[in-house]
């Protein structure tokens, strides 16, 4: 039968063109049929199913909506059709994978040659090889039906075209890939099921077949055409890439793309290239801005089919963003992968929770998750308890600890409890079918499984898991649960997701998925030299040399394809805008070196350059609003209670004060896998205190003091040490304090000074006409002596110098607010140096401390006063204060 090949150039006609060879075909191979409408006699096959339905338009503009069209599918389609050989199951993907991994694993030159600290570091390596796998396989198979003996010469020849010195550094790694290689072939792995079923469709055709193809078919489909073509009529149909079929300032710009680019041909004069355009953004937001205008525009303009070629992703998806703000759905072919998705992120948190223990950060992240507990009764007010918590307990992670935070929230302690119990089973080596077990039944007891099941990403994690499940029955080594976790996380990268198409009006796209497509406009972002053409994979082991002998895809033979889509895309559509940053971080970023040379070429025929996009928006007139410093006014919030903090806040900014107080706005408390110095005052808050109780509750000798308050350190620092070893460095600044610090307090003991109470709360309430406010606190310390006085004493853990310094300056209210607070009067107020100098500890006492205290009752009386009637509270923080505010992103500080 006859095996024809039709060469149609890759313009706007492509299609109309398909459609008169097909018609002219079947006037050709079916004679028989009863009208001219009928093209059910033939069976065509596509690229894909978007060019299926690019060519029933064509053939319907051509033949009217009467004609019975030809069977039109995809080859993936139509062996989908076929069904499976139960007597040679295919090997499913993960199953080689996770196969040749456990080969792998067990060489250990092969770890070292690859620098892997752990197994799972060969991984990658095992995907790598299965790349390579496929692609000898669509090269080599038809081949190797003939002879093994001849590929195993084609592979010495290959070898032949490297020099001594790189033979002998490929020869262990290049024979290894090829010893794996065929030992996999007996398997019916993907690709060899593959074509063997492809030889069966061929071995069944009953009618003739058109084959369309964006590009030259590979060797395993070239077999497939030639065995359809000894029974049935066989006609080819692939872009033209001659001289003469492509637009001759393309030709001379780019002449690798053409497949006569040997041979002598007339010259044609170039033409200009009046639907191309460029635009030169300053910046990536400038791009996706000038980008979604651009396409609003389109769409304003009438045209209604567009396409975003994303080169940029990055730039593709913020473009997307505002389209969608815009209330313009973009449909994404491209796809993301299944790793971005939140879907994919529920299950990767569970890996990290059960992989560090609950550390604190994974465990929120994962309770954080819409697919997490959603049936709690009240989730939102669950998690933020939960997490409020933990910062208070500044928790860094493990389950114990955890839980004993957790204890004042009950529902959230049960969750971590069950989480815990299931984070047991992840332990051990298992078979990857238990491990498919293990992580679905953890799913379903989080309540994870149903409702990822409701969400479009998440049926296809679910899917993923049980394919997963489906593939693996055959491998019998054991793996652990880091290999598990890689093996899932190396599927969600390799599985894109791509959502349901909800507007057709703006698709994005690939360049590749592009070819022999045209749309009535086409915006290409990241057309700069770094993403046109796209950076290709480091193919490991094949050099280009061996990988051209051996007929497989060389670095070349790909950025051509590349090249050839790129030109194929300027020429069939009628408005192709490339867009691109010309700045980034502050130095200029070059055009792609192919608009580069079409620039060139244009300019040598003497046709000027592209032509600049204008990106066109309505003006609008606005109406100027200096911004200016916030000075809020809320008496209906004024606080019914005030800490010495909080009145510290509003002395050094009211806005501050507003903000935090009176709206209840503050951020959350950082984790922190370290302790941090107010842990450090807190130990020695609890050290002294259960000092100097013991020394009230009964006399000690001075003799035995020392080791008195070393056994209260112990005991407190111990309880420290067993959930973080890190606080050691604390233990031992304090252990060399602590003889300064005895010291100062039995000098104090001799003055007359007697411990009476500590770690004490108080609360007193200062009235003025019409309103209130209740003062309240904890004092760290209070003494008496043997007149009847008492002190304040507050402990700092800081030398004593500085804070005499912050006294000296009268801006320290603390002091004189504690003396409000007592119960009883107060004649004199200190802040302990728990830090000393010269190996002596040391106290700061309050200057004027019974004015301190006058001034500082009449000042609240007057500010709360104030607020209470209405007083603006601007933000006027000086720039000390503002410098490590939390709400200074709400003041908006630096934008007045």
């Amino acid at each position: 039968m006859p095996n024809r090949t039709l060469l149609l150039p890759s313009d706007p006609a492509f299609w109309p063109s398909m459609a008169d060879a097909l018609i002219a075909h079947a006037q050709e191979v079916l004679p028989e049929r009863r009208s001219p409408l009928d093209l059910s006699g033939l069976r065509v096959l596509a690229p894909g199913f978007a060019h299926g339905r690019l060519l029933q338009r064509a053939l319907v503009a051509r033949l009217g909506p009467a004609l019975i069209p030809p069977r039109t599918g995809t080859m993936a389609a139509w062996l989908d059709l076929l069904p499976p050989d139960s007597s040679r199951p295919q090997q499913g993907g993960s199953e080689r994978l996770m196969t040749l991994y456990a080969q792998l694993r067990e060489n250990a030159w092969l770890k070292k040659l690859f620098s892997a600290r752990r197994n799972t570091d060969l991984l990658p390596l095992a995907e790598t090889l299965l790349t390579l796998f496929d692609e000898l396989n669509c090269t080599l198979l038809p081949a190797i039906r003939d002879s093994i003996e001849a590929t195993d010469a084609l592979w010495q020849a290959a070898l032949a075209q490297l020099p001594p010195s790189a033979q002998a550094l490929l020869s262990d790694e290049g024979q290894m890939v090829w010893s794996l290689w065929k030992n996999q072939l007996d398997h019916n792995e993907g690709c060899t099921d593959r074509f063997s079923r492809m030889l069966l469709l061929a071995g069944r055709l009953k009618e003739p077949l058109v084959w369309i193809a964006g590009s030259e078919p590979d060797a395993c489909e070239r077999a497939f055409l030639a065995a359809c073509a000894e029974r049935q009529p066989v006609l080819t149909v692939l872009p033209d890439w001659r001289r003469d079929a492509v637009a001759p300032v393309c030709a001379a710009a780019w002449p690798e793309v053409l497949s006569d680019a040997g041979e002598e041909a007339a010259r044609v004069a170039p033409q200009p290239l009046p639907q191309v355009s460029v635009l030169a953004a300053t910046s990536m937001e400038d791009e996706a801005v000038s980008g979604a205008r651009t396409v609003l525009g389109w769409l304003a303009g009438g045209r209604s089919h567009v396409a975003i070629v994303a080169q940029d992703r990055v730039v593709a998806r913020r473009i997307r963003a505002l389209l969608e703000r815009a209330q313009v759905m973009v449909t994404d072919e491209t796809g993301w992968k299944l790793s971005t998705t939140r879907a994919a992120a529920s299950l990767h948190a569970w890996f990290e929770v059960v992989a560090t223990r609950a550390r604190t950060p994974a465990l929120l992240d994962l309770l954080k998750s819409p697919f997490v507990l959603a049936d709690h009764a009240d989730k939102p007010a669950l998690v933020l308890e939960a997490e409020l918590a933990l910062r208070a307990a500044n928790v860094a992670g493990g389950w114990d600890a955890v839980r004993l935070a957790l204890r004042a929230v009950p529902s959230a302690h049960a969750a971590v409890s069950q989480m815990q119990q299931l984070a047991q089973r992840f332990t051990g080596r298992k078979s990857l079918n238990d491990w498919v077990k293990v992580t679905d039944a953890a799913m379903v007891e989080l309540e994870m499984r149903d409702v990822l099941e409701a969400d479009a990403a998440g049926v296809q994690v679910v899917r993923m898991l049980d394919q997963l499940d489906a593939e693996s029955a055959a491998v019998t080594p054991a793996f652990s649960f880091s290999e598990w976790r890689a093996l899932v996380g190396l599927q969600m990268e390799a599985t894109p997701f791509i959502a349901p198409a909800v507007d057709d009006r703006v698709l994005m796209l690939p360049l590749a998925a592009a070819r022999l497509r045209s749309f009535d406009a086409v915006l290409l972002v990241g057309a700069d030299a770094r993403h046109l053409p796209s950076a290709q994979n480091e193919s490991l082991f094949f050099a280009n040399a061996v990988r051209r002998e051996l007929g497989l895809p060389t670095r070349e033979s790909r950025q051509r394809q590349q090249l050839r889509d790129f030109a194929g895309l300027l020429q069939a559509n009628p408005a192709v805008v490339l867009s691109w940053q010309a700045q980034q971080d502050g130095e200029p970023n070059p055009v792609s070196v192919w608009i580069e040379r079409l620039q060139l070429s244009l300019a040598r025929a003497g046709l000027g350059e592209l032509r600049t996009h204008q990106v066109e928006s309505t003006p609008r007139r606005l109406r100027a609003s200096p911004p200016s410093p916030p000075a809020p006014s809320a008496p209906a919030l004024l606080p019914q209670r005030l800490s010495a903090s909080g009145y510290n806040s509003f002395i050094a900014c009211p806005y501050q004060f507003f903000a935090t107080r009176m709206l209840g706005l503050a951020g959350l408390d950082e984790f922190s896998d370290m302790p941090e110095k107010r842990d450090y005052g807190d130990w020695l808050h609890r050290v002294l205190h259960a000092y100097h109780g013991a020394l009230l509750a009964g006399a000690v000798p001075q003799e035995q003091r020392e080791g008195l308050l070393r056994q209260c350190t112990d005991q407190v620092f111990n309880e420290a040490l067993a959930r973080n070893s890190a606080v050691i460095a604390y233990y031992a600044r304090w252990q060399k304090a602590l003889p300064a610090y005895l010291a100062w307090a039995n000098e104090r003991e001799a003055q007359g000074w007697q411990f009476v109470m500590g770690e004490r709360r108080f609360e007193r309430t200062l009235e003025w006409g019409g309103g209130s406010v209740t003062l309240h606190g904890r004092i760290d310390r209070i003494d008496c002596n043997a007149g009847g006085e008492r002190a304040v004493l507050d402990y700092k853990t800081r030398d004593a110098a500085s804070l005499r310094s912050k006294l000296k300056d009268g801006e320290d209210h603390q002091l004189a607010f504690y003396g409000l607070l007592s119960d009883e009067p107060v004649a004199s107020a200190s802040y302990v140096a728990l830090e000393p100098t010269r190996d002596k500890a040391g106290e700061a006492e309050a200057p004027r401390y019974a004015e301190s205290q006058q001034a500082l009752r009449a000042h609240i009386l007057a500010s709360m006063a104030a607020v209470a009637d209405g007083a603006p509270l601007p933000a006027n923080g000086a720039g000390s204060v503002c410098q490590y505010c939390e709400v200074r992103g709400l003041c908006r500080k630096g934008a007045w």
